[in-house]
């Protein structure tokens, strides 16, 4: 699992058939800069939220078989805390 912020989002008009009624979003990831993804959010996240988002087959797992995803958000975050 990874962090990043929600920047935006995706709308697409024609998509594959397993894609239909999934919200797509424009992720930045945290750890790296300007490196942005769009994932699959099935939480109700919006822009500006920090999520967990994962990649490759964990992204797969709770989505219709042959849904062509490779990002999906996991996790909503409420905060961060960081102790060194």
């Amino acid at each position: 699992m990874q962090l990043a912020q929600v920047i935006g989002t995706v709308v697409a008009t024609r998509k594959q058939e397993t894609l239909i009624g999934f919200k797509l979003l424009v992720l930045e990831v945290e750890a790296e800069a300007k490196l942005r993804l769009v994932a699959v959010d099935r939480l109700g996240a919006g822009v500006g939220d920090t999520v967990l988002y994962v990649t490759g087959g964990a992204a797969r797992v709770d989505l219709p078989p042959h849904t062509p995803v490779d990002a999906a958000i996991v996790g909503i975050v409420d905060s961060v805390d960081v102790r060194s």
